[in-house]
């Protein structure tokens, strides 16, 4: 299984631009009604324009406020430091800045987070890989078949 987000927006290129200078993805499909970003071969994230209903109707109500209220847009990023560089030649509204979690001891990812807001509103986590921040805690090995 693999998760394929989409998210609406007004402006299905500009945010398609942001993502992409934010995450270092590829556009996939392009245009101003429908998007698919790519990392390394794989779909990553799909931008769908508000009014555009294509065959499935109106997929969100833009008057509802905020957008993605209760949900992250979570991305594990293996080149976490460039992209938190990335962020701020972007000038990004920084939710939380960057920080340990869990902030101290052992437990948890262990691993380096930023929360920053898109241009639309959503909340987006960039993520080192688990077990990347300092110390020496790592999680533990899935086993085999799992």
């Amino acid at each position: 299984m693999r998760p394929q987000p989409l998210i609406c927006t007004n402006d299905v290129e500009a945010t398609s631009r942001w993502y992409q200078s934010l995450l270092g993805c590829q556009s996939a499909h392009g245009g101003p009604n429908y998007e698919r970003l790519e990392a390394e071969g794989k779909l990553i994230l799909q931008l769908h324009h508000w009014q555009v209903d294509h065959h499935h109707g109106p997929i969100g109500d833009p008057e509802l406020k905020p957008y993605g209220n209760g949900v992250l847009l979570w991305f594990e990023i293996e080149d976490f430091e460039a992209a938190v560089g990335r962020a701020e030649r972007m000038g990004v509204e920084i939710v939380l800045p960057r920080h340990r979690n869990p902030p101290e001891g052992e437990g948890g990812p262990n691993h380096w987070e930023i929360w920053l807001r898109d241009p639309n509103g959503y909340v987006v986590v960039l993520a080192s890989p688990d077990g990347t921040a300092d110390g020496t805690w790592r999680p533990p090995a899935k086993p085999a078949g799992h």
